[in-house]
């Protein structure tokens, strides 16, 4: 039955795409369409039943070689899982519909098209989900790099900005990030700014002070910058006591403080407005 498919597609391939298309939008996300022009949706399309039929033509390591090629550029795009399964579903039926309109097959074969069908399916979700897989990874790990650098100043001074909420997985990243960027820089002061944190809760109050702490085993000094009028209101409500923490509302005020600890000032020149 095999070869009776592959010179269906061959022969039809173009009608085939087309019916194809048109349903494969129907079915899609309309953001992944409004995101996706048309030349884009059509060669991407075009490749996957190209995809498809060289499952049937070439060997077991040039498919799945090819298969990871496509579906690393797929994952790219941004488009889903349910893009190849539902596809490749999509396919099957217009396909054997097809052949059962010409007469090359009969209803009663569509178990032995599903056993055809089958086991590309089953390829096809194994490299797609390791492919999302190991993309999810691998952004995971830039944006735990990006999210809490810290930034040398002055000499002896060095500010870390902390985004975005704080759990307990990125506060061990920032801890690990903070420590080492003390020693990196022989950092003696340290601002942490938290002036992008949305919500300052018991557990990110509690990881905050512990990174102070932490700074001042090392011998430098640790401030809080950035205590928006709403997060002191907070922290005074939930109790949290940051008496032993030297806090300021504004990262310019922290770094007058820190100058102001190593003996520093920032004097205007003559001349300068």
């Amino acid at each position: 039955m095999n070869k009776e498919i592959v010179d269906y597609i061959q022969t039809n391939k173009d009608a085939i795409l087309k019916e194809w298309i048109e349903e494969t939008k129907k079915q899609s996300d309309e953001r992944l369409l409004k995101v996706v022009s048309d030349h884009v949706f059509t060669g991407t399309s075009r490749e996957f039943i190209d995809l498809i039929i060289s499952n049937i033509r070439d060997s077991n390591e040039e498919f799945t070689a090819k298969l990871s090629d496509f579906a690393e550029r797929v994952v790219r795009l941004g488009w889903p899982l349910t893009f190849a399964t539902k596809g490749l579903q999509t396919f099957g039926k217009i396909v054997f519909e097809g052949m059962v309109e010409k007469g090359i097959v009969k209803k009663e074969k569509h178990f032995e098209f599903d056993n055809w069908l089958s086991p590309m399916r089953d390829e096809i979700v194994n490299i797609y989900a390791s492919t999302w897989e190991r993309t999810v990874s691998l952004q995971k790990i830039a944006l735990q790099e990006l999210s809490a650098p810290v930034i040398p100043v002055f000499e002896g001074i060095t500010i870390m900005p902390l985004i975005g909420t704080i759990d307990t997985e990125r506060a061990k990243q920032i801890m690990e990030n903070l420590l080492s960027g003390v020693v990196k820089h022989r950092s003696e002061v340290v601002l942490i700014d938290i002036t992008g944190v949305p919500v300052v809760d018991t557990m990110v109050a509690h990881h905050i002070i512990q990174a102070a702490d932490a700074v001042r085993l090392l011998g430098a000094k640790c401030m809080i910058v950035g205590i928006r009028p709403e997060i002191a209101q907070t922290i005074v409500n939930l109790g949290i006591d940051l008496n032993q923490i030297t806090t300021k509302n504004t990262l310019r005020k922290g770094m007058e403080t820190a100058l102001k600890w190593m003996n520093r000032t920032i004097v205007k020149l003559e001349g300068e407005e």
